[in-house]
């Protein structure tokens, strides 16, 4: 049975390859999600919720690497923010009204999420996001994600 999501309905219409991964809902960590579906966790992206210190400010989705830490102090200083931090899970899941684990920006365009994705995205062909349900990651071409979610470059991420 295909999976239709708002995501997958999304890319077909748009005419944009991809394809669906599924595994068991149970998996938030997206390091065990690339063991799962067989990938690089390299390829593997997750979404993470970070909110400026400003009031009324839009909530930021800042796609990063399984293997990588989100670096605070370089996502505010790519934002032009002096600080900002990370979404608790309960703050991520009613701003987004997704469950964690299957946050994803494909799933929240035109909600008034400013979208940003790590650099190191820039020299892969394809990554997996979710697909805005948990146990559901959707494989697409990076250029055709960024050009989907209007996502910016920055850089976000250190080794781990």
């Amino acid at each position: 049975m295909a999976i239709k999501l708002n995501s997958t309905r999304l890319l077909e219409k748009r005419k944009i390859p991809f394809t669906v991964h599924q595994f068991p809902d149970t998996i938030h960590d997206a390091e065990k999600v690339a063991e799962a579906v067989g990938k690089s966790p390299e390829m593997v992206y997750k979404t993470l919720v970070v909110l400026k210190n400003t009031p009324r400010s839009k909530p930021m989705l800042v796609m990063i690497a399984a293997p990588r830490r989100l670096n605070l102090k370089k996502v505010a200083k790519a934002v032009g923010e002096k600080k900002v931090r990370m979404a608790t899970h309960a703050e991520a899941e009613k701003l987004t009204g997704l469950k964690v684990g299957g946050i994803g920006a494909l799933a929240l365009l035109n909600r008034g999420f400013e979208m940003f994705i790590d650099t190191p995205a820039q020299s892969l062909e394809t990554v997996l996001v979710s697909a805005g349900k948990r146990g559901v990651n959707i494989e697409l071409p990076v250029e055709n994600l960024v050009l989907l979610t209007g996502a910016k470059w920055i850089d976000a991420s250190d080794e781990t």
